[in-house]
């Protein structure tokens, strides 16, 4: 069927997919806009995981604060070239990480990066809940195993759905990219920092300080 370049634009616009691709999805699905935004995705997805595989070591160190430099963030996203690292596209993306990361506070990058000790330890903080709720000894194991990867999703980033875009997860949004930019991209690490963070404040009471003032 014959494609307008209007819609090819629009699609364009829509999934910052290139030219010749939001033709080609077009034309695969009849000129229906939404099917066409599901097979850029998906052919996405098939690129993305084709690449998995290669080594990236070349890529960013960047920053970010948040708050008047209340909270600050660093973090390392890896690609497979220095050319690309000074790519526009790939600097906005580490830029939406950080913030992301700032926004949202995750512990880790990926699930099997969480110690197994914490996940016992939260483990036993649940079942120990689910046992004072009353749930069914018999049905802990199921319930158990549903919380902990709930759990384990808020906690990693790769998991996380992404602040600017709620429907997508952290993990989608990086496919998108490494399908976008031709090369693997791996978020590899960071370090998130909160002011005060850790420090044990010491709580004042205004009232009974002005009360002493008094009596002295």
């Amino acid at each position: 069927m014959s494609i307008s370049a209007t819609n090819v634009k629009e699609l364009r616009e829509k999934t910052g997919a290139g030219m010749m691709d939001c033709k080609k999805a077009l034309q695969e699905t009849s000129g229906d806009m939404d099917e066409a935004v599901k097979w850029l995705r998906t052919k996405g997805l098939s690129k993305a995981a084709k690449k998995a595989g290669r080594t990236a070591a070349e890529g960013l160190v960047t920053t970010y604060l948040h708050a008047g430099g209340r909270i600050g963030v660093l973090l390392e996203v890896n690609s497979e070239t220095d050319f690309v690292a000074r790519n526009d596209k790939f600097q906005d993306f580490c830029k939406d990480i950080a913030m992301h990361i700032a926004a949202l506070g995750p512990q880790y990058v990926k699930i099997d990066e969480i110690p197994p000790a914490a996940v016992e330890a939260e483990k036993e903080v649940l079942k120990a809940k689910a046992i004072a709720e009353g749930k069914k000894p018999e049905f802990l194991d199921k319930i158990l195993d549903g919380q902990i990867k709930k759990w384990a999703a808020e906690i990693c980033l790769l998991d996380q759905k992404f602040v600017k875009n709620p429907d997508k997860t952290v993990s989608e949004y990086l496919t998108e990219m490494i399908a976008a930019i031709g090369e693997n991209l791996v978020i590899r690490r960071f370090a998130r920092y909160e002011l005060g963070e850790g420090i044990e404040k010491k709580k004042e009471d205004f009232a009974a300080e002005v009360a002493a003032q008094l009596n002295n």
